[in-house]
């Protein structure tokens, strides 16, 4: 016969789990709090250093810097090292919100400010509270993840809108952006209107245009 595991156990390591992820979220509320504005940053981890996609971000990081933003990214490899380490070299608030996963060896070492979460949906929340736009770089699904979840959470209402904003010179985001517009839209499980969410831009100048002309309300502190 086999032996029942008691339910109370489950229930009860659930429970003390909750100290845990409130713990998370006190701490990225004390760090956060005094942050100047900030833009997020989005991008493969798998970009090596030196290559196209590196320098790119390289350069979004020291351009929103010299905008007046901090940068806040995944605080990873790739194109999250990069923008920190643009955002740091032009003498910029450099954040990193980790997670911790069993692939990476953690945080880059560009950073003027790390936190590391162990539940993704603390991070979540973290980089929506504590940024004014979202740039996203050519990346996998932890990049379409993190864009994903910004524009439904803009297209239900349940955050103020804000830039999300497509940056790549190559087309990388064409065949997306038409799925979007021609199967999502057509068949009738998105509004006309919702695609208009996304931006797009081709330089880190054009987003800082966007980010320029474009007005976000303020953050609820």
């Amino acid at each position: 016969m086999t032996e029942q595991v008691p339910a109370i156990d489950t229930l009860g390591r659930d429970s003390w789990r909750i100290f845990r992820i409130l713990s998370e979220f006190v701490e990225g509320f004390e760090e956060l709090a005094a942050l100047p504005p900030a833009v997020a940053v989005f991008g493969s981890a798998r970009s090596a250093r030196g290559s196209r996609d590196y320098e790119r971000a390289l350069e979004m990081g020291r351009a929103l810097v010299e905008a007046g933003y901090a940068v806040v990214t995944g605080g990873g490899p790739g194109d999250m090292e990069a923008a920190n380490r643009g955002a740091k070299e032009a003498g910029g608030e450099s954040i990193g919100l980790a997670i911790e996963l069993p692939h990476e060896d953690g945080p880059n070492p560009y950073l003027t400010t790390s936190l590391s979460f162990r539940y993704f949906f603390v991070r979540k929340f973290m980089f929506v509270k504590y940024s004014q736009a979202f740039v996203i770089l050519p990346g996998g699904f932890g990049t379409l993840d993190e864009m994903f979840e910004a524009i439904t959470l803009i297209q239900t209402k349940k955050t103020r809108p804000f830039p999300v904003v497509l940056v790549d010179d190559d087309g990388f985001w064409d065949g997306l952006l038409d799925w979007i517009e021609n199967t999502l839209v057509a068949r009738g499980k998105v509004s006309a209107g919702d695609p208009a969410i996304l931006r797009r831009a081709r330089t880190p100048a054009e987003v800082v245009e966007i980010l320029r002309t474009t007005k976000v309300p303020e953050k609820t502190r």
